[in-house]
């Protein structure tokens, strides 16, 4: 095997250990937080927990946004690492942090003008809750800026492929939730309000435990006074127009709840954070994934290494999807019963709000790696903005079908159909920037998938009908599931050079058990 060859398997290998680490954490993380949103809403009860998810919902959206954002930061010192310009990496951290601040200074004034009036002139919210409503925006907008700071020491982690530290950070947060979600139980203080202000504390102390970490750990991290226009131009202008497609995003989520709170009112919000809580947790699989999966896409760019690349954009694709699906057709075969365990009380819409979510997370499943790929070139003006603008495109055309009183769920379909356009519109794009062959994804990846899919799903729905109700065929359907789609999966799904990987892989990791046992 030569140099190159065998840097590829440990590249993989890497990956591969990296995601199986992040999947520990993930398990964990998941778990405990379906618990606390549980508990959350039995606290805070469905109205409040409505105005949280639409008023609170910078906090929400800051998840979407600084992910993005960490993604294009990381983008920029993974390309450093790669080229193990050490010099540039140091500058490019100190540069990306001040513009971060820059931009959380200019959100701040942005949301104590407009934001507030808006919140008061604008919203449905019952008269008696506007005050609280004020004091979670404020404390919404704080959570959100502190989180803009972290993205640098955030980005960093990731570019250095230090998993192990993402996932404690990961694992402290979650479970600081959980005990807000105690706290909250023996309150006696307005519970929206402490739950607005609670949140803030957690992000705050995340944020010191990430710089802490960096700082001993990588001396890039320590800041320093540079002002390199060049540079600052092009960091300026790649965080500019990926914050136009991060922004678009935002605007398609949490727009559309606002949308949903205008016609429906705070009950309908409450409904589809719910729903949303559920697919984002099932989205945290392929989260962690592409957190693997990326900084090697971006170095094998960096080195010329385009075979290299592309292949593993190719095979992240698959994998997202495959991973989202393992999980998700139980979800969506069962929603009924899962969210009746859950919650107990299923609020209205809830049920068709998840299903619905689920299709549009496997639908941008395939199209992370598509946007890692984009923003590993540095030139992303025209895919921003061709992109972005398709996504904003869901808003008026949702408001155009609340106005002929379709139903809530209208917008949900209408994001699906949008995100399916989206995805051929990055392939188009991604032809022109770094010669992607479409016809070898759309039969490599897109085919294989959908007959994947086909298979798993309709076979389950076949046995699922032979079972009775309850948990016990919730676990039933959830484990053949598994068995079948992974079978599927491996005869249908994976090319031969996929296959071979994972037997080499797995004969790897069952000698490396024998020889420590």
């Amino acid at each position: 095997m030569d140099n190159q060859s065998q840097s590829v398997l440990e590249n993989n290998r890497r990956v591969l250990k990296n995601t199986m680490l992040l999947y520990i954490r993930m398990l964990f993380v998941m778990g405990v937080s379906l618990f606390t949103v549980r508990i959350v809403l039995k606290y805070l009860g469905v109205t409040d927990y409505g105005i949280y998810s639409v008023v609170g919902g910078v906090v929400m959206m800051m998840a979407f946004l600084s992910n993005s954002m960490s993604s294009a930061t990381q983008r920029f010192f993974s390309f450093d690492l790669g080229r193990r310009d050490y010099e540039s990496l140091r500058k490019t951290f100190s540069t990306s942090l001040f513009i971060y601040i820059l931009f959380s200074l200019i959100v701040l004034l942005i949301a104590e003008t407009g934001g507030i009036w808006f919140l008061k002139n604008r919203l449905t919210l019952p008269a008696d809750r506007l005050d609280a409503a004020i004091w979670t925006f404020q404390f919404s907008i704080l959570s959100f800026i502190v989180s803009i700071i972290t993205i640098p020491y955030n980005a960093l982690i990731v570019a250095r492929e230090k998993m192990s530290t993402f996932a404690y950070f990961s694992v402290f947060e979650v479970i600081a939730k959980l005990v807000i979600a105690y706290v909250l139980s023996i309150s006696v203080y307005d519970r929206l309000i402490v739950y607005s202000f609670l949140m803030f504390l957690i992000t705050s102390i995340v944020f010191l435990l990430f710089r802490y970490f960096c700082v001993r750990q990588f001396s890039e991290s320590h800041i320093i006074y540079v002002y390199d226009k060049g540079l600052l131009k092009k960091l300026i202008g790649f965080t500019g127009w990926n914050l136009f497609g991060s922004i678009a995003g935002v605007f398609n989520n949490q727009g559309a709840n606002i949308i949903l709170n205008i016609f429906f009112g705070p009950a309908v919000n409450g409904a589809r954070a719910l729903s949303f809580q559920l697919s984002n947790s099932l989205n945290q699989f392929v989260t962690n994934f592409m957190l693997a999966t990326r900084p090697q896409i971006t170095k094998y760019y960096a080195k010329g290494e385009m075979s290299n690349m592309m292949n593993l954009v190719f095979t992240s694709s698959k994998f997202s999807f495959f991973l989202l699906m393992i999980f998700g057709i139980p979800i969506l075969l069962e929603t009924n019963i899962i969210l009746q365990l859950w919650l107990n009380e299923v609020p209205a819409f809830v049920e068709i709000f998840t299903k619905l979510t689920i299709f549009i997370a496997l639908v941008d499943s395939l199209s992370y790696s598509l946007m890692t790929a984009a923003q590993a070139t540095g030139n992303i003006k025209s895919y921003q903005a061709i992109v972005g603008t398709l996504l904003l495109l869901s808003l008026p055309i949702s408001y155009v079908f609340f106005e002929l009183h379709y139903p809530p769920y209208a917008v949900m379909i209408i994001t699906l159909c949008v995100s399916i356009i989206a995805l051929f519109a990055r392939l188009f794009m991604l032809k022109g920037m770094i010669s992607l062959d479409i016809l070898k994804y759309l039969k490599d990846v897109v085919l294989r998938i959908l007959l994947v899919f086909a298979l798993s799903y309709f076979s389950i729905y076949f046995l699922s009908s032979y079972l009775g109700d309850g948990l016990l065929r919730v676990i039933l359907v959830s484990f053949v599931s598994a068995l079948l789609s992974i079978s599927f999966i491996y005869f249908f799904g994976l090319n031969k050079k996929e296959k071979t990987f994972l037997k080499t892989t797995v004969n790897t990791l069952i000698q490396k058990y024998q020889f420590n046992k």
